[in-house]
């Protein structure tokens, strides 16, 4: 897997990053990251939007190693492309687990 740089935009109280989700996969995984930045994340869940976008905020606080609460879906919610909120975290922290995980995998 390729360590390429993807786009974070810090906010006053945290960081967001760009995700597009794959549903109906064998694993829970950051598969790549597009050209425009966005982080490519496949799921094990099902296409039902609810349960997608409750695996990916499981998944996400999982490998940045922060709570659910810290996490919202601030656009996209009803699409595969989604905008992801990470509260108290600094972009270039964010960055740094993001490639762990794909490194892991």
């Amino acid at each position: 897997m390729s360590a390429r740089e993807f786009r974070l935009h810090n906010g006053q109280k945290g960081s967001a990053l760009a995700v597009r989700v794959t549903p109906r996969a064998s694993r829970n995984q950051v598969v790549g990251v597009i050209n425009d930045g966005t982080i490519k994340v496949h799921l094990v869940s099902s296409a039902n939007e609810s349960e997608i976008n409750a695996s990916l905020m499981a998944y996400l606080a999982e490998i940045l190693g922060v709570s659910k609460s810290r996490l919202e879906i601030v656009a996209g919610e009803n699409g595969r492309d989604k905008l992801i909120s990470v509260l108290d975290m600094d972009t270039h922290s964010v960055h740094r687990k993001i490639i762990e995980a794909m490194g892991k995998e």
